[in-house]
């Protein structure tokens, strides 16, 4: 009996509505420290559920997929619950991603989780200097490798709800970037 080969419907129309798309530089987030409380620390929802996990990994996918086709910077994405490991959303949004993207992710939920704030906010209010940050905490240099203070870790609180409920992390772009998109989606699909 031979076997049937299955060809995927979707991937060259797909593929050029995302190489035909304007790449549209991601807006630059605030530096103060306040603003930033303000923008992304405050994110509260009405409800986060699966669905909307879904929705905002796709605004994030369909943002990020022609900056990876069209210049060649791939990102991955992925949005977590924070009283567990469970994965509600993850992927890659081209070709050229690594392993260390992953390590990157990791951290930046970390952070999110232990500090409760974005990793921008933490990556700001120490200037990026990593020994300071590593310092105000005690950490060894061992400890401090499991946390990011760079852009792209956004914690998600649902009204009424006590703590983070999901990490949404971008990583693979400048930290800015990683951040910025973040905001732009939530923007886009939430009011």
């Amino acid at each position: 009996m031979s076997q049937k080969v299955l060809y995927s419907r979707i991937g060259p129309e797909s593929t050029m509505d995302v190489i035909t798309k304007p790449i549209v530089p991601i807006s630059t987030p605030p530096t103060d420290l306040e603003a930033i409380k303000k923008e992304s620390d405050c994110l509260t929802f009405r409800a986060f559920t699966t669905t909307d996990a879904w929705n905002l990994g796709q605004l994030l996918h369909e943002r990020l997929s022609p900056l990876a086709i069209g210049k060649g910077t791939p990102a991955v994405i992925s949005i977590s619950l924070a009283n567990s490991n469970q994965i509600l959303f993850q992927c890659v949004t081209g070709p050229g991603t690594s392993p260390d993207n992953q390590t990157w992710v990791d951290r930046k939920r970390n952070s999110v989780l232990r500090w409760g704030c974005s990793t921008w906010y933490l990556h700001c209010k120490y200037e990026g200097d990593e020994e300071k940050f590593r310092r105000k905490f005690g950490m060894s240099e061992e400890q401090s490798g499991r946390y990011a203070i760079h852009g792209g870790g956004v914690p998600i609180r649902v009204h009424g709800v006590e703590g983070i409920v999901a990490v949404v992390v971008v990583s693979g772009l400048k930290q800015w970037e990683d951040h910025g998109v973040i905001m732009e989606a939530v923007r886009e699909g939430w009011e």
